[in-house]
């Protein structure tokens, strides 16, 4: 899959600009503040309708401007060519069109563009708490099959859902609260196992991927591990729900469940959030970056577009000549405010400065 062109419209710092890329690297290059992270940014939201940055829909429209507009032309591996356009506004719903068609809901789009995106706050995968990594295991589902979107949503539902009722108690277990309980808690255990059981499939594939990308990048031998073992999974989770319910409706929250999962990473059989070095924190959540990428990458038979947004300055000279030597096959865009490494050989340079290509 390949991005030849994107056309920004009043999309945070760009008022109107227009971008080719190559079919191998394309390197978006310029000082700090001038918008190479909004690019990337643009390439992402296309693919995820999510900002990797986390920001809300009124962040990403230029300030002054009442929408903004991306447009991508994506190159299919069957020579399919496929336009994406995507209206962002500050009143009403955000309209989407395909090929001129327009989407009955802006969801449908996920899967007709596939991006990877490593960016220096990815050092939260490791470093952060579980929601961040709940994110990255969720995403990659998602983009492995669109089924687990509805599947996330619908498990979101139930857990609010759920709450409701756990706030609605007032700290009190009576009959009435059972009753309402178990309706929702056979609702939610129906779709926790399933996700339960898709991250864990997920997890037992992604583990020896991202045990080779990080021993490619840090270039010497090394144990990495992931343990994705929730305590819930060992007998079920509608048997682990009614084990917390008294704690639950105390509580006014449900405390058991997909929602509150983990994901365990090791390096040399030690817990990388709290024995590993930065430099092999940063690696390891480039390795998990890429391990993803590959998977989705075998699954939809092309491989996403890579976009390594400022990673470079983030890696020791050894460990980025490693990335880019060991780059996986197919588009990347990198940006960087830096000089370019020797090792990158770009195929084509884009040079951005005050949300304009300055040259290219």
């Amino acid at each position: 899959m390949i991005v030849t062109r994107l056309e920004l419209v009043d999309f945070r710092n760009y008022l109107s600009a227009s971008f080719e890329f190559d079919h191998g690297t394309t390197a978006v290059v310029g000082l700090n503040g001038q918008g190479k992270t909004n690019l990337a940014e643009a390439l992402a939201y296309l693919a995820s309708l999510d900002s990797f940055r986390g920001a809300p829909t009124e962040a990403l429209i230029r300030v002054g401007a009442e929408a903004a507009v991306l447009r991508a032309t994506v190159l299919h591996p069957d020579g399919r060519e496929v336009l994406v356009e995507l209206e962002l506004t500050r009143h009403g719903r955000n309209r989407v069109q395909v090929n001129k068609q327009k989407l009955a809901r802006s969801r449908d789009l996920l899967g007709v563009m596939r991006v990877t995106v490593f960016s220096p706050d990815d050092l939260a995968l490791i470093k952060g708490g579980p929601n961040e990594r709940r994110r990255f295991m969720d995403d990659t589902l998602v983009s492995l099959a669109l089924k687990y979107d509805a599947l996330r949503l619908e498990l979101d539902r139930i857990v609010k859902q759920r709450n409701v009722l756990l706030k609605q108690a007032n700290g009190k277990l009576n009959d009435e609260a059972e009753v309402t309980l178990d309706v929702w808690d056979a609702k939610l255990a129906e779709v926790g196992d399933q996700f339960g059981h898709a991250r864990a499939v997920l997890i037992a594939r992604l583990t020896p991927m991202a045990a080779e990308a990080y021993e490619q990048l840090a270039d010497r031998p090394s144990v990495v591990e992931l343990r994705y073992e929730p305590v819930w999974r060992q007998r079920g989770l509608v048997h682990a729900l009614g084990e917390s319910r008294r704690d639950d409706v105390r509580r006014g929250v449900s405390t058991v469940g997909p929602h509150r999962d983990d994901v365990e990473l090791f390096i040399g059989g030690l817990p990388a959030r709290t024995h590993a070095s930065q430099g092999e924190q940063r690696t390891l959540a480039l390795a998990l970056r890429l391990a993803a990428h590959r998977l989705v990458a075998e699954k939809a038979g092309s491989s996403p577009v890579l976009v390594l947004d400022d990673v470079l300055s983030e890696l020791d000279p050894r460990r980025c000549a490693a990335l880019l030597h060991h780059l996986p096959p197919g588009q990347v865009v990198l940006t960087t405010a830096g000089v370019l490494p020797e090792a990158a050989h770009p195929n084509a340079i884009l040079r951005i400065e005050a949300g304009a290509v300055v040259s290219g």
